[in-house]
């Protein structure tokens, strides 16, 4: 019966990712980036419980890739369509974009970051070296970056960042870079714990205060920072074995 846990948790991060695809294709993105944010959480503890019952599985592995592609690839890519959207219209709009208005070939960018994310899943669940580190940014991890975006707009209230976050090109640029850093070859460490020892987890534990403060004094502009911090981190480490 305890095979089933951790397929029943990856199940929850798929509901949860096709929840926030219908709030992100609604223009929701608030309740769409809370529902990825749920989806991440079970995509955490899916693996965990795993590990922990001792009852890992090859359906698991793929299981765990298609939740992925939701969570992490399609919403994301849905929200970037949204924030184009926008910015070609010039300003932020809760409404439902997409009946009524004419659309245009930009917003269609934002696809290329679910293109990418799918292609990067498909390359994790054939490379057999990514266990204690990755090769490239996690979808997971790119996906809250990406739905950090309508947060910082609608939670910060800031001209600036505002005028930034919906200006075309930066969300263009974001986009681009975004699929570049899915597939880069950059070696990123697993928030995965061996034991509980800070000789061979001190990076990992700077990582998670780190972001706890980050989040408690820059709230949603800190998933970027974190973000950041996490790539900058990962190369000035020595990745592991």
């Amino acid at each position: 019966m305890k095979s089933y846990i951790p397929n029943f948790l990856t199940l929850l991060n798929v509901l949860s990712g096709c929840i926030a695809t219908v709030f992100a294709v609604l223009n929701h993105l608030e309740w769409a980036a809370l529902f990825v944010f749920i989806g991440i959480f079970f995509d955490f503890f899916d693996g965990l419980a795993a590990r922990v019952l001792n009852v890992q599985s090859e359906i698991g592995i793929q299981l765990d890739s298609l939740a992925d592609v939701i969570t992490s690839g399609l919403v994301p890519g849905v929200v970037m369509f949204q924030l184009l959207s926008m910015a070609e219209r010039g300003g932020w709009n809760l409404g439902f974009i997409g009946h009524d208005a004419e659309l245009t070939l930009l917003p269609f960018v934002g696809f290329a970051i679910t293109l990418a994310s799918a292609y990067r899943l498909a390359k994790f669940n054939v490379d057999e070296d990514q266990v204690s580190s990755f090769v490239g940014l996690p979808t997971p991890a790119n996906a809250l970056l990406i739905l950090s975006l309508p947060m910082i707009l609608l939670y910060h209230n800031n001209e600036v960042l505002n005028n930034i976050i919906l200006n075309p090109w930066f969300l263009v640029i974001l986009t681009v870079l975004s699929s570049y850093l899915l597939n880069s070859p950059i070696k990123l460490f697993a928030l995965k714990f061996k034991n509980w020892s800070f000789k061979d987890n001190g990076i990992r534990y700077l990582f998670i205060i780190g972001s706890l403060v980050l989040l408690l004094t820059l709230r949603f502009l800190a998933i970027p920072v974190i973000i950041l911090f996490y790539i900058l981190a990962s190369l000035l480490v020595p990745s592991e074995k």
